[in-house]
């Protein structure tokens, strides 16, 4: 709230949309509200803007907005969206633009931290991502890095097999981290989420 009302502190947008995964309060609805002349929400109570767009209300918020980029960027041509940060998740668009489904696993640091975790803490918690990894690993370090990294590009180029006619569009703070490692033709869009939000407020603007 602190660094959104820092913004509108110093422009007052004529429409804000906020999306958010964490239940927000009717006093920072009233708060938002008084800071634009037309907000829009986007949580798990409030899904009018996934019906809009013929979306499933199960879909989260920033899925929902990096469909919405994807639709527009990629018009009339199926696509694969790969959003990978905390959570790996894969949403599949067809050609006519209707959305068929997705797929969610732990990302790239949830992965380091699982293993580390749930070992009971007997295997090492890794925090970095290396510009080159092992073939095998040859020590517990090594072996967690490959295991860990060379699972999501398995699982990447899964999907990417799957649907081969579709473009593949990577997002999310580990998007260049992973495209760089396959051979694919692939869109790197970082800002996907944001640019789906932007098409929204458009619309309403």
């Amino acid at each position: 709230m602190d660094f959104i009302l820092s913004i509108t502190s110093r422009e007052r947008p004529s429409v804000m949309v906020v999306s958010t995964v964490r239940e927000m309060t009717k006093r920072n609805e009233t708060i938002l509200e008084g800071e634009c002349e037309r907000l829009i929400l986007i949580s798990s109570r409030n899904t009018r803007i996934l019906e809009e767009n013929n979306l499933p209300s199960y879909l989260s918020p920033d899925r929902a907005a990096s469909v919405i980029a994807a639709r527009h960027l990629f018009k009339d041509s199926p696509v694969t969206v790969f959003d990978l940060g905390t959570i790996l998740t894969v949403d599949y668009i067809s050609k006519d633009g209707k959305y068929l489904g997705g797929v969610v696993s732990p990302g790239f640091m949830t992965r380091y931290k699982a293993v580390n975790r749930y070992s009971g803490k007997t295997l090492p918690l890794l925090l970095d991502m290396p510009d080159e990894i092992e073939p095998i690993g040859t020590s517990t370090e090594s072996s967690i890095r490959t295991g860990t990294i060379s699972g999501i590009m398995f699982e990447i180029q899964g999907q990417m097999d799957s649907h081969p006619s579709n473009i593949s569009v990577f997002t999310g703070g580990d998007a260049n981290y992973f495209a760089k490692r396959l051979k694919n033709s692939i869109f790197v869009v970082c800002n996907l989420v944001l640019m789906g939000l932007a098409l929204i407020a458009d619309r309403y603007e």
